[in-house]
C-alpha cells in the first residue's frame, strides 16, 4: 500500500464505520425514547401504513364506543322511569281496588280519588322527564327508535325501540281524565290498569333485555379495541431490553472505532522518518 499525505485511505475506512455506527446508535436512543421501533415512514413504510389504518380503527371505536354508552344512559333512565310507574300502578291498582267497595261513603271515595289523580299526575311528569341529553325513550317522540352506530365503518347500527308510556297510550290505556270517584269508574280503571300496568312490565323486559345487550356489545368494542392496540403494539413497538444491549454494544463499538480512526491519522506521520 502507498503512503501518501495527501490520501489516507486507512482513515477513511475507520470514519465511515465511526460514522455507521453513529448513525446506529442514533436509531437506538430514538426506541429508547420513543419507546417505538417504527416511529414514521422512514423507518419502515409498509409497517408504519399498516399501524396508522389500525390507529384509524381504534379511534373510530372510540366513537363507537361512545354512540353506544350513550344508547345505554338512555335506556338506564328509561328504563329507571318504567320501573318507578309500574310502581306507581301497583299503588293505583291499590287504591282503585278500594274504590271498587260499594260501601264508601263520599268523603272516603273523595280521598281516594284524589291520591288516584296524584298518581296519574306523578306518572306524566315521569314520562315527560324521562331523557338523557335530549333523548326519551317513553314519551313516543322517538317515532323510530333510537339508532346507534354498531361498528367502526360505521355500516351497521343497533335500534332501541321506543316504547310509550304516556297516558292514554297503547301501554298505559288511562287517560289523564280517568277517575275512581264513583264505583261504576273505579271499574272501568281497574280493567284499564291491569291491562297498563302488563304492558309497562313487557316494554320494561324489552328495554331491560336491549339495555342488557347494549352492555354486551361495549364489553365486545372494549375488548376488540385492547386487540387493536395490542397489534399496533406488536408492529412498531421497541424491545427495550434487546435495544439496551445493542446500545451497549454500539457504545464499545463507538470507542474502538475513534481509536482506530486515531491510529489511522497517526500514520502519515510515519513517513517524516523517510526523510530525517
Amino acid at each position: 500500500m502507498s503512503m501518501s499525505v495527501n490520501t489516507n485511505k486507512s482513515a477513511m475506512l475507520a470514519l465511515q464505520n465511526l460514522t455507521k455506527t453513529n448513525m446506529d446508535m442514533n436509531v437506538v436512543q430514538n426506541r429508547i425514547n420513543t419507546g417505538l421501533k417504527v416511529g414514521g415512514a422512514k423507518d419502515n413504510s409498509s409497517v408504519y401504513a399498516i399501524a396508522q389504518n389500525m390507529r384509524g380503527d381504534v379511534g373510530a371505536l372510540n366513537a363507537v364506543m361512545q354512540s353506544v354508552s350513550r344508547a345505554s344512559s338512555i335506556t338506564d333512565v328509561a328504563l329507571a322511569a318504567g320501573e318507578t310507574i309500574s310502581d306507581l300502578l301497583v299503588e293505583m291498582k291499590e287504591r282503585t281496588v278500594a274504590a271498587n267497595d260499594a260501601s264508601l261513603d263520599t268523603a272516603s271515595r273523595n280521598a281516594i280519588n284524589e291520591d288516584f289523580q296524584a298518581l296519574l299526575r306523578q306518572i306524566n311528569t315521569i314520562t315527560t322527564n324521562a331523557g338523557f341529553d335530549g333523548a326519551n325513550l317513553i314519551n313516543g317522540s322517538l317515532t323510530n327508535g333510537l339508532t346507534v352506530l354498531a361498528d367502526a365503518d360505521a355500516s351497521n347500527t343497533l335500534t332501541v325501540g321506543t316504547e310509550s308510556m304516556s297516558l292514554g297510550g297503547s301501554i298505559i290505556t288511562m287517560s289523564a281524565g280517568t277517575t275512581v270517584s264513583t264505583k261504576a269508574t273505579a271499574s272501568v280503571a281497574l280493567a284499564q290498569i291491569n291491562t297498563s300496568l302488563t304492558n309497562v312490565n313487557a316494554a320494561l323486559a324489552r328495554l331491560g333485555s336491549m339495555g342488557k345487550q347494549l352492555e354486551a356489545h361495549n364489553s365486545f368494542l372494549g375488548k376488540l379495541q385492547d386487540q387493536f392496540t395490542a397489534g399496533i403494539g406488536n408492529l412498531v413497538d421497541a424491545d427495550l431490553a434487546v435495544e439496551s444491549a445493542r446500545l451497549q454494544s454500539l457504545q464499545v463499538k463507538q470507542q474502538l472505532g475513534i481509536q482506530a480512526l486515531s491510529i489511522a491519522n497517526q500514520q502519515p506521520q510515519s513517513i517524516l522518518s523517510l526523510f530525517q
